[in-house]
């Protein structure tokens, strides 16, 4: 017989109360059991950056996190950031700079990016490159991310 734990979550704003085994990753349990496919798994060893999700706050990989670790905690997925007719201001802005391509790595940067521009100065170019170095793209080349990324940060008034 399988043991099960039960957990509840805020996830988007919304609470789960879900039993899950204790190995069930918390990457697997936002795209299976909720069906919140938004968060992608890449490597599944914490190192691409596309299973970013905000763990109370801030960033973390749903890959190597269990679901039953979160029991009590406020998740934020992509999902929460705005919808295909509303798009949350970090979307807004890889949309008009074309940061993206096929867009498996976009969930990840997005969740990263907002993470940063909540907790981080981000006061220089290199500030906004070393916040994106723990997500890997393999179409982009970055710089349309980082050009995303700048501007958002303008905007708050970290750069000049």
């Amino acid at each position: 017989m399988t043991r099960t734990v039960e957990i509840t979550v805020a996830v988007n704003g919304l609470s789960y109360t879900r039993a899950v085994e204790p190995r069930v990753l918390l990457s697997d349990f936002l795209r299976h059991e909720l069906g919140l496919t938004g968060t992608h798994v890449g490597c599944e060893h914490g190192v691409c950056g596309a299973c970013t999700i905000l763990l109370d706050g801030r960033s973390a990989r749903s890959c190597l996190t269990l679901a039953v670790q979160t029991d009590g905690a406020n998740i934020e997925t992509v999902e929460g950031l705005g919808t295909v007719e509303d798009l949350g201001r970090v979307q807004q802005a890889f949309r008009d700079h074309h940061g993206l391509q096929c867009g498996f790595c976009t969930p990840g940067f997005l969740m990263t990016i907002t993470d940063m521009l909540r907790h981080h100065p981000l006061e220089t170019d290199a500030d906004i490159r070393e916040a994106l170095s723990g997500n890997i793209c393999r179409c982009t080349g970055y710089e349309h991310i980082f050009n995303a990324v700048r501007e958002l940060a303008k905007e708050r008034g970290a750069l000049a």
